[in-house]
């Protein structure tokens, strides 16, 4: 079975997902898997730990997150996302700097596309992955939710 919970951010309302045991989704509406949520069950019960720790993200109290995930991909996109998980809160990776680290140089594209499919956002940190010439480029929430995320982060850093 799959639950649902709608949650309002700072960023804009976020879709989550579970499938009782872990976080399936962290999804913006429009996002490319958000069909994910089709026919779920609401139920915020399953979302009080991942609810609770993206409120201390974004009141800038939590640099890690845990809760447990569950990822549905291909091994390519599962190596990415592993990668993505070693960027620490207020650090960014190149996309060709991912691509290596998976063991793919060059493919810096592809590392791309498993970032566009990224079903866990925030969490799987996919927006701390930037174009070689540190500009920003394509987000699943959008441009102006990359750059929140970012600016929240390098304000952290600070912190600790």
């Amino acid at each position: 079975m799959t639950y649902r919970h709608d949650l309002p951010s700072p960023i804009g309302q976020m879709v989550l997902l579970s499938d009782g045991e872990a976080l399936t989704g962290l999804l913006y509406p429009g996002h490319t898997t958000v069909t994910l949520a089709e026919g779920a069950t609401i139920d915020p019960g399953p979302f009080r730990d991942v609810v609770s720790q993206l409120e201390e993200y974004f009141a800038g109290e939590r640099t890690t997150f845990d809760v447990p995930i569950r990822l549905h991909g291909t091994e390519f996109q599962h190596q990415c996302w592993e990668a993505l998980l070693t960027i620490g809160y207020g650090q960014t990776r190149s996309y060709g700097e991912i691509a290596a680290a998976v063991g793919e140089p060059g493919a810096a594209r592809a590392v791309g596309l498993a970032n566009n499919r990224n079903p866990i956002s925030i969490i799987v940190p996919c927006h701390r992955v930037i174009g070689a010439d540190g500009s920003l480029t394509g987000y699943g929430g959008g441009m102006a939710a990359k750059r929140y995320l970012l600016d929240l982060e390098s304000r952290g850093t600070t912190l600790f």
